[in-house]
């Protein structure tokens, strides 16, 4: 993730309901915190059914201005949000053709992160529904993606962010980021480490404990003397991971996991931690990929 006055933006899909901002306000508050510009997109999507059998459908020419139109005037709501909001981030907008998915994967290229709302979708829609956008831009962004729902969760005193670790490099890149979020908002860091009983048939269940307690202090490692203002908490916990986090993310500005990485249907973390608390975490999510080696 970008450090405060790098120049790559924080991309934002806009919802064309006015009432879901809170992704919004989300990746413009963390704009104005990271100091870095906005970019406003509003995907106009493909043609839809629910004609009935003899009405006179319109012609693609009435179909995409109609489409067009919706998206500027959604686009121009979003921009009078931002800038009553922060009036000092530097914004532009775009409204593109295409599939939210390809629109947004294509922005996120140079992006800080790409930040969705959340309407905490059954299974079956976040897979397969082309309104939602947030698997197949995770399986491939090379920047962080965050889920923002809604409505606006209760946050808790002190605020705090939780970070799942598990020891891979994927956490590692995790932690990283959870450390860059908690100095950025004054917050303390939960770094948790879940443990299943029973898993790959260990028999000695205190040594596979202290062993998840050895890999979650050397993941931590480090971080503490590049943000000594961050206070850390680590801690192993038992149960299974995404049941584990979602109760931890109940009062937290926000929980950070990380994510496997690229591919396609196959890469779409499906069954996994990352995807099962998209569905069930009580505040923002933010999935972050191990970073981009070429070739790897």
């Amino acid at each position: 993730m970008a450090r405060p006055g790098e120049y790559r933006p924080i991309v934002v899909g806009v919802d064309p309901d006015p009432s879901k901002r809170m992704a919004l306000a989300w990746a413009v508050d963390e704009a104005a915190r990271r100091r870095v510009p906005l970019r406003l997109v509003h995907a106009e999507g493909v043609p839809t059914g629910g004609y009935r059998r003899r009405e006179v459908r319109p012609s693609w020419e009435e179909w995409n201005q109609e489409l067009h139109e919706a998206g500027e005037q959604a686009l121009e709501e979003a921009v009078a949000f931002v800038e009553a909001r922060q009036p000092h981030v530097a914004l532009d907008g775009l409204l593109a053709e295409g599939n939210p998915a390809w629109v947004l994967r294509e922005q996120a290229y140079d992006a800080v992160a790409v930040v969705l709302g959340s309407l905490h979708l059954r299974r079956v829609q976040e897979v397969f529904s082309p309104a939602s956008v947030a698997l197949p831009v995770m399986a491939h962004a090379r920047c962080p993606l965050v889920v923002v729902p809604e409505p606006e969760h209760v946050t808790q005193q002190p605020p705090h962010f939780v970070v799942g670790v598990d020891g891979s490099p994927h956490s590692a890149a995790a932690v990283d980021f959870a450390f860059q979020e908690a100095a950025l908002h004054g917050a303390t860091l939960r770094a948790l480490y879940v443990w299943q009983p029973g898993r790959f048939g260990v028999l000695d269940e205190h040594a596979a404990q202290q062993e998840c307690r050895r890999l979650l202090s050397e993941t931590v490692a480090g971080r503490t003397g590049a943000y000594p203002e961050v206070e850390l908490h680590h801690e192993v916990v038992t149960g299974h991971p995404v049941e584990e986090l979602a109760k931890a993310s109940a009062h937290a500005l926000g929980l950070v996991v990380g994510t496997r990485g690229h591919g396609g249907f196959t890469g779409m973390l499906l069954g996994s931690v990352s995807q099962g608390v998209l569905h069930y975490a009580q505040c923002p999510v933010i999935a972050v990929p191990r970073p981009f080696t070429p070739g790897a």
